[in-house]
């Protein structure tokens, strides 16, 4: 009997001087956290989308009430409504912005590039990519089993049954950039938005020689260079057989679409251009 009770008084004695260590250990690392993180937090969209830069929303949070400032920081899903509430929050200004969109740098449909193999298995572009070039020659353009739709929270991104190429439902997209990731190939890039959703760019990204691009889609940039001679604003440059049009500088004047012989620069929701 005397040896359970000592046994008793034995661990209740460790119980209680493990507690007073712990809670002493506790007091002395104790981490004192700004309240206005988690009135950030419950402001921001909750996506966690990462398409601010950070891991999630509640690292944004955190980065927000940190900061000196708060132009280097944007939320693209919640946009400057967000931005407003959180600058009000942490007692900073902010400056509006416009979030990006997601462009399909790819123009291979299937009219365009002709299919030389039947790829039976997962249907995931990543695995595609790490197994061969894909059911075209085309080591560059889009292999089409939608990893960037299915990466996409917001459903602004679909496959084409026609085309086989991803399409971006511009109104829905947020411009968070987790499609752009999703691609093996790169071929998805965010550009400016504008107020109408017009824009102009070089749908292709093989930076093959002309002729063995042709070779692989009829709608491939050949690298002539003949759209950036037209351009009076600088805003185009030809590198490794490839145009690429730089959306902060183009003021498009449209010149340059008519110049393409391959029809590789689209110019998306503008006026019809009138014959003459």
């Amino acid at each position: 009997m005397n040896t359970i009770l000592f046994t008793i008084a034995t661990l209740s004695l460790i119980g209680i001087v493990a507690a007073v260590v712990l809670y002493f250990v506790a007091q002395k690392f104790k981490v004192h956290e700004d309240p206005r993180i988690d009135e950030v937090a419950e402001v921001l969209p909750g996506a966690n989308c990462g398409g601010c830069g950070f891991a999630g929303c509640r690292n944004f949070a955190e980065a927000a009430v940190k900061a000196d400032e708060l132009s280097t920081l944007f939320c693209p899903v919640g946009g400057n409504t967000t931005m407003t509430a959180v600058a009000q929050i942490v007692g900073k200004t902010v400056e509006a912005k416009e979030s990006p969109v997601a462009v399909v740098r790819c123009g291979g449909s299937f009219k365009q590039r002709p299919r030389t193999s039947i790829y039976d298995g997962a249907p995931s572009c990543g695995i595609v990519h790490a197994l061969y070039t894909g059911d075209t020659n085309c080591p560059y353009g889009c292999l089409g089993c939608g990893d960037c739709a299915a990466a996409c929270s917001f459903g602004a991104l679909t496959i084409d049954a026609e085309t086989g190429l991803p399409v971006v439902t511009e109104n829905i997209c947020t411009g968070c950039g987790t499609c752009v990731k999703a691609c093996p190939r790169n071929i998805i890039e965010l550009r400016r938005r504008d107020k109408k959703y017009r824009r102009i760019f070089v749908s292709c990204v093989n930076r093959e020689k002309g002729g063995i691009a042709r070779k692989y889609c009829s709608s491939a940039c050949i690298g002539c260079g003949k759209c950036a001679k037209v351009c009076n604003f600088e805003a185009i440059k030809v590198e490794n057989n490839l145009a690429y049009i730089n959306a902060d500088a183009c003021k498009m004047c449209r010149k340059c679409p008519p110049e393409c012989p391959t029809g590789s620069i689209l110019e998306l929701n503008f006026p019809v251009r009138k014959v003459v």
